[in-house]
């Protein structure tokens, strides 16, 4: 079975046209897999709390920060999110020469954990950068990775994001590295993807690398050739992860990149980045501008498979709750953990310029509320009510 599966993108904001920060993802995942877009208020919880992850419990933390997530819909953690300080992650599956089959299925923290655990307890990027490392090195990554695929299991790489930077954590069992990215254009796929430009890292990484022979300590240590990559290719110009950074380039090379811009990057399927079909569609898609000057973040959603043919509903946390239940896997209207919205869309034959018409109102109208306080109406509710509508119709 082909092993590849999620990109994700981020433009700085000296390449967009509004001078703030771009995030995208395309979620990937095993064919029959439900993806659900799910909203957690931040809470307080007591000192000794523990908390119940996908197959691990853990130390809770004092306070926990409100988090929209598209996950799928059988496990704890999230394929990508944000939280209500603007921050966002999207993760992708890797293998190196510290991949072991056996060893990685031992039940410990998903990707998927930790990326929502750094969502619900870091207020800026670094800050869940941080959270993720530290509850690496505390608890380790591990698990089964899909309720579909037998013995499905894999290391993680991390792109996070807030107003001001961005970052690249890339790991293989408890070592990691992590890259800062302040201007231009950054993506991740299933590959190995940081060389030399180590911003950070941890501690025992060379020291182990140097004992095992991985390196000599003397070159530049270089993460790609020293971990080892068993899956993608950083350089194959056919490559996800080449056509993602080329897809990025082109779009912000007049520095007028725009949410419409990195949704266009994601319904792209000559490259490979849009899924429709396969062993591993695109199960969801994000796309979040992370505000500036007074501008709220906005975080726009398909909860649906293939972007191209599902709209993108914005949400930001000044919006008035509940979210829709229409994408909730857990609401009484979901068939067999199919949520409405994903059964009415599998079942409907629409035009895509229809889709395209409300899309298009809703960027409008979201981007248009971003400076006003008073705006509580859920954008993100409506878009889907009337998504299900055409749907249906």
């Amino acid at each position: 079975m082909e092993l590849v599966s999620c990109d994700t993108f981020v433009v700085l904001a000296d390449k967009t046209e509004s001078g703030e920060i771009i995030f995208g993802k395309n979620s990937d995942r095993p064919c029959g897999e439900i993806q659900e877009v799910v909203h957690y208020p931040s809470q307080s919880h007591q000192k000794d709390a523990k908390l119940k992850c996908t197959y691990i419990e853990i130390d809770q933390v004092e306070k926990t920060h409100a988090v929209i997530l598209s996950k799928p819909e059988w496990m704890w953690g999230a394929e990508m999110g944000a939280n209500e300080h603007g921050v966002v992650i999207g993760n992708e599956a890797v293998w190196n020469r510290l991949s072991n089959g056996s060893e990685d299925l031992i039940p410990r923290l998903l990707g998927m954990d930790l990326l929502r655990l750094g969502l619900e307890r870091g207020a800026t990027a670094r800050e869940a950068l941080d959270t993720i490392t530290a509850l690496l090195d505390t608890y380790g990554q591990g698990g089964q990775c899909s309720n579909i695929i037998s013995d499905f299991s894999y290391h993680n790489s991390f792109l996070i994001a807030d107003q001001k930077e961005a970052w690249v954590l890339e790991t293989a069992e408890k070592l990691w590295v992590a890259e800062l990215v302040t201007s231009g254009v950054r993506n991740i796929s299933n590959c190995m993807s940081i060389t030399t430009n180590i911003t950070l890292c941890h501690p025992d990484l060379k020291p182990r690398a140097k004992k095992n022979g991985w390196w000599d300590g003397e070159t530049d240590f270089n993460w790609c050739q020293v971990i080892g990559v068993t899956a993608g290719d950083l350089t194959d110009p056919g490559s996800r992860f080449s056509c993602g950074r080329k897809l990025l380039e082109t779009g912000a090379s007049q520095n007028k990149f725009t949410v419409s811009s990195m949704m266009s990057v994601l319904r792209d399927e000559p490259s490979g980045i849009n899924r429709p079909s396969g062993n591993f569609p695109t199960a969801g898609s994000q796309v979040s501008i992370l505000g500036k000057d007074g501008r709220v973040p906005c975080h726009w959603f398909t909860a649906t498979p293939s972007p191209t043919r599902s709209i993108f509903k914005p949400f930001t946390f000044k919006m008035d709750l509940p979210l829709s239940p229409s994408t909730n896997s857990s609401s009484p209207s979901s068939r067999e953990r199919k949520h409405e919205l994903w059964v009415h869309q599998a079942d409907s034959i629409v035009e895509v310029e229809e889709l395209r018409k409300i899309e298009d109102m809703y960027i409008n109208k979201a981007m248009g509320n971003r400076n006003s306080e008073s705006s509580k109406e859920n954008l993100f509710n409506a878009a889907t009510e009337e998504e299900l509508t055409l749907y249906c119709s």
